[in-house]
């Protein structure tokens, strides 16, 4: 075990875990943040996908080692009130229906419009298109980033 910083949400945490650890163990059971989802535990899901430095990452297959030094966000971390536009228009357009996958569409979808305000079709299909979804609910997904970007 080494100790090990962290600034997560923007907090400095200090954890002591193996270094090869994966950031989602140490995101949901060494700091209690659970909205980041293990999904499949290889990296093709999307449901643990949480921001390294503003970029999209896969928090199950990324070792806590190699987190140290990024600004590492999570849903929890997206907006203080949960009232991210992409949050407002998921309710609005009631995306979730089991609901697993849905911080990682969130956090994918939030570093799409941060690159393209105004996404097409196209650039949404495309980004998200490593993101699965059990109970395709893509439809709502595409809808509910559309909306998110006129709030934006």
């Amino acid at each position: 075990m080494f100790q090990i910083t962290l600034t997560v949400n923007g907090k400095t945490h200090s954890v002591n875990v193996d270094p090869e650890t994966p950031l989602l163990w140490v995101l949901r059971d060494t700091l209690g943040l659970t909205g980041t989802k293990f999904g499949c535990g290889r990296g093709l899901c999307g449901a643990c996908t949480v921001h390294l430095d503003g970029e999209p990452t896969r928090s199950c297959m990324t070792s806590v080692e190699y987190a140290v030094e990024m600004e590492i966000t999570t849903i929890e971390g997206l907006s203080v009130d949960s009232k991210h536009p992409l949050q407002l228009a998921w309710i609005e357009v009631e995306v979730p229906q089991c609901g697993y996958c849905q911080s990682g569409q969130i956090m994918t979808a939030s570093a799409l419009l941060r690159e393209k305000p105004n996404p097409t079709d196209e650039d949404i299909d495309v980004t998200m298109r490593m993101n699965l979804c059990r109970c395709g609910t893509y439809q709502r997904i595409r809808r509910a980033i559309h909306i998110a970007s006129q709030i934006m």
